[in-house]
């Protein structure tokens, strides 16, 4: 019978322990970095940059953890795919409620890629959306990656109980989803704690629910595509 908890932080199916879990965040920052600040122009550089984000942190943090870095995947069932759309749908409904909330209090920012996306031609359209994809899984573990560092610390190095170390676990995790987007909406911090922190939330639950982090990646790409869609239209 798989295992249904989170890995790692427990023992099972290895005991990753702080040093270690110092160098995953590490190749998670280099990741980020290559995503925000590579100087590729262009389509290339959507790509290169995208790949590298998914590429880097995920080399790490295999060679951190050999042979059990597998533990965060599960295989995807056909009911996993109701699971992505109904929490891409949640994420879409939450964050249309809190944009229309917040709109005139915080005067929200547009995604730029928005207005790029306007004024591409078909198809440097279509291969940006498809680019969408490896970047938003990406985000997924640089979300998820440090979460169960985390979880790892708060439970078993500061000995606090489960249920209590994955809340905390999770609201910061949310805390860095949202500073990890300050830059790209203007530096509003409303807007990036509330709208995307809360979107960061909403998406984890969707790992929580099946410790399948293709699960969650799917329905952020579901989320995105059908955000920037309707935009369009």
């Amino acid at each position: 019978m798989v295992d249904d908890d989170f890995p790692f932080y427990n023992g099972r199916p290895a005991l990753v322990t702080g040093g270690r879990w110092w160098i995953v965040l590490l190749g998670v920052l280099l990741g980020f970095a290559a995503l925000i600040a590579l100087p590729v122009p262009g389509l290339l550089g959507v790509w290169t940059r995208a790949i590298l984000f998914v590429a880097i942190p995920l080399v790490v943090y295999a060679r951190v953890v050999p042979g059990h870095w597998t533990a965060i995947f599960r295989r995807l069932r056909f009911r996993d795919l109701g699971t992505m759309v109904l929490f891409a749908l949640l994420n879409l409904v939450i964050m249309l409620v809190l944009g229309v909330l917040l709109l005139h209090a915080a005067g929200l920012a547009a995604n730029p890629l928005g207005d790029d996306l306007a004024k591409m031609p078909t198809g440097e359209r279509i291969l940006t959306f498809l680019a969408m994809v490896p970047q938003l899984f990406g985000e997924e573990l640089f979300s998820v990656l440090p979460f169960l560092a985390l979880l790892y610390w708060l439970h078993h190095r500061l000995a606090l109980s489960r249920s209590t170390a994955v809340v905390v676990a999770w609201l910061a995790t949310a805390v860095i989803f949202g500073v990890a987007h300050l830059p790209t909406y203007d530096w509003n911090l409303v807007q990036c704690f509330v709208i995307i922190g809360t979107a960061r939330l909403v998406l984890l639950l969707a790992y929580f629910r099946t410790k399948n982090i293709l699960v969650a990646a799917g329905a952020h790409i579901l989320n995105d595509w059908a955000m920037f869609g309707l935009a369009l239209a």
